[in-house]
């Protein structure tokens, strides 16, 4: 503990009370621009089969490196989200109606790029009775059906705590489940503003109680503390997460939530090493580190 105290002399403070875009972002985060083959291949598939990646809608700073190996995170049920989180740079407003041929089109995607680990995630469908569970476990039938082979890593939402629809995640029985909690207990109303702390605790013990790998990401650089998330990391201990993803907070938008430090990529080295010994499987913990990042590790694991 005394070696984050000091370590935190060394975070870039941000005071940023008009929410501006931050730009003087440190070297750490500086990030290649998408190019090569690859990576116009992974396009090319995802503009053909009208799909939507979390890594476009998200402005993921990773989607350069991964699209560039062959590998995206689909993202499931529109890209339109129920929810206005203040981190989120996916729209929020009325989605669509849910397409029951999505499943199949993802599939048949997984098996066109030969995708041997598959993330599959989602924007929060509060419209729908059954929160899009149904299409949820379409989708994972039909890769399977389509590719036997291809491990998959679901991230799902909160269903609204009606858990006879997180169930039917359940039931299809991804090799990894995954919930994020996001942030720490006490910035959870300001940074997901219809999400619930322990309602996300009580999604991942529930799976975990199910016999579910179980996997969560907090994001850094909102204003906690570091007791705040060294008790984030117990309470998601508490609950079985198997695996634990720490990034830090990169403001899309000005209408978004400021970035209140850029926390070093040293601080995330020893937050690893910690979760480490309170008992996570694995961790991923850096300045870029995303929830899907690195995920063909997560399984190997």
């Amino acid at each position: 503990m005394s070696t984050l105290v000091a370590e935190e002399k060394k975070v870039v403070s941000i005071h940023n009370p008009e929410g501006k875009v931050m730009t003087n972002k440190p070297k750490w985060l500086r990030v290649k621009l998408p190019t090569g083959k690859e990576y116009r291949d992974v396009r090319k598939i995802v503009s053909e089969h009208k799909l939507h990646t979390i890594c476009e809608s998200g402005n993921c700073p990773n989607m350069g490196e991964c699209w560039g190996e062959g590998t995206a995170t689909f993202m499931i049920l529109g890209n339109i989200c129920t929810r206005s989180c203040g981190f989120c740079s996916v729209a929020t407003g009325r989605p669509d109606k849910a397409d029951p041929f999505e499943p199949l089109r993802v599939a048949k995607s997984v098996k066109l790029m030969g995708v041997k680990h598959c993330v599959i995630t989602s924007v929060d469908r509060d419209d729908l009775k059954d929160g899009g569970s149904i299409v949820w476990a379409d989708t994972v039938k039909a890769v399977r059906r389509l590719s036997p082979d291809t491990t998959m890593e679901t991230l799902i939402p909160d269903f609204r705590g009606i858990w006879e629809n997180l169930q039917r995640i359940i039931d299809v029985h991804p090799e990894i489940v995954s919930h994020n909690l996001e942030t720490v207990r006490r910035l959870t109303k300001q940074v997901r503003i219809q999400a619930k702390y322990d309602r996300s605790l009580e999604v991942l013990f529930r799976l975990k109680k199910g016999g579910m790998t179980t996997k969560s990401g907090v994001m850094l650089g909102l204003g906690e503390t570091n007791e705040e998330v060294l008790e984030t990391m117990d309470d998601l201990r508490s609950v079985g997460v198997d695996i634990l993803t720490l990034g830090q907070y990169l403001q899309p938008t000005p209408k978004h939530l400021p970035v209140e430090e850029f926390v070093t990529p040293e601080r995330f080295e020893e937050y690893r090493e910690i979760a480490l010994q309170k008992g996570f499987r694995f961790v991923e913990s850096g300045p870029l580190v995303r929830s899907s990042y690195h995920a063909e590790k997560h399984i190997e694991k």
